[in-house]
């Protein structure tokens, strides 16, 4: 199924309660001054921020006068157009992971990184499949040494997708899995490594210092031109997903967020937030739990979506 098609199914209950709030103020005609003040209420619930809210409704009111728009239903174009264009201006939103442009020598090193729960590992799995399909040679890490069974999780993933997983007995130091896997992924000539770790919360410094030690490593042996440094965000989490994407950031250049349960979220304005503020791209956006659920993000067709009736 497209990615259109199916990012309006799956947004069929986020509609109802975010983008279903604001599409049927676009419904009524004609529009008003207390207009531009639910529709900024209503961005701001969903989890767009105040500043960005502001921002957008500011916007659309100098297109609507300057475009003389009297109607919703044009307005509601320009909204889909704003939102479209905004995401699209950022590098590299919505485009693929792709080796043979993205590096002039493989491996390409895919990090992943973000908060316990967040969907790194299965993201990971989702990522090794796809690459696996375009005839591409994966190597999986398991650097996540702490959780329980995390390893085996990753290692179900590689026997799904037909990919080799480096891992060691839990416990072991991360940043030896990353070491050991580079070397592995040099040795069989692989061109992509996946690096899976530990989830930690963005607050703990010591964690954090221990990723920046796994990041290093890899800097090390791979240089930085390799490294894409993934953000797997879970949409769930609204704002607070801004904050830790601005804390991981801090600690080493991201590349990249994956957007995770998308469609489990109530609100979507995460995605406006991630691309605005932080001008991180959104590359892969999920949308269910199979293997295959892990779509690029289109920000074209995720405005049109988002908005329809």
């Amino acid at each position: 199924m497209p990615f259109f098609d199916r990012l309006k199914e799956r947004l069929k209950g986020v509609k109802e309660r975010w983008s279903g709030g604001i599409a049927s103020l676009f419904t009524a005609e004609p529009f008003d001054a207390s207009f531009w003040d639910e529709l900024e209420e209503r961005l701001i619930m969903g989890d767009v921020g105040v500043e960005l809210a502001n921002e957008l409704v500011e916007e659309m009111k100098r297109e609507a006068k300057k475009k003389s728009i009297l109607t919703k239903d044009a307005l509601k174009s320009v909204f889909v157009s704003m939102i479209s264009d905004r995401l699209s201006a950022v590098e590299g939103m919505g485009k693929p992971f792709d080796v043979d442009s993205e590096v002039d020598e493989p491996p390409l090193v895919l990090l992943m990184v973000g908060v316990n729960g967040s969907g790194k590992t299965t993201s990971a799995g989702k990522l090794a499949s796809q690459f696996e399909h375009l005839g591409k040679k994966v190597v999986l890490a398991a650097a996540d040494t702490f959780r329980a069974a995390a390893a085996e999780q990753l290692l179900i993933w590689g026997e799904r997708a037909g990919v080799r997983v480096i891992a060691q007995k839990q416990g072991s130091d991360p940043a030896a899995v990353a070491f050991d896997a580079w070397q592995a992924a040099r040795a069989s000539s692989a061109e992509v490594l996946i690096v899976d770790t530990a989830g930690r919360l963005h607050s703990k410094n010591n964690l954090m210092e221990e990723l920046k030690k796994i990041y290093k490593i890899l800097e090390r042996e791979a240089g930085s031109h390799r490294i894409r440094a993934v953000l797997v965000l879970d949409a769930v989490m609204g704002q607070n997903a801004i904050a830790q994407a601005s804390t991981f950031n801090n600690a080493f250049p991201l590349s990249a967020v994956v957007l995770s349960k998308y469609d489990n979220t109530a609100k979507g304005g995460v995605v406006l937030s991630i691309a605005c503020d932080l001008k991180i791209p959104i590359r892969y956006i999920g949308l269910g739990e199979g293997i295959d659920d892990l779509s690029p993000f289109v920000p074209c067709e995720f405005a049109s979506a988002l908005m329809e009736d």
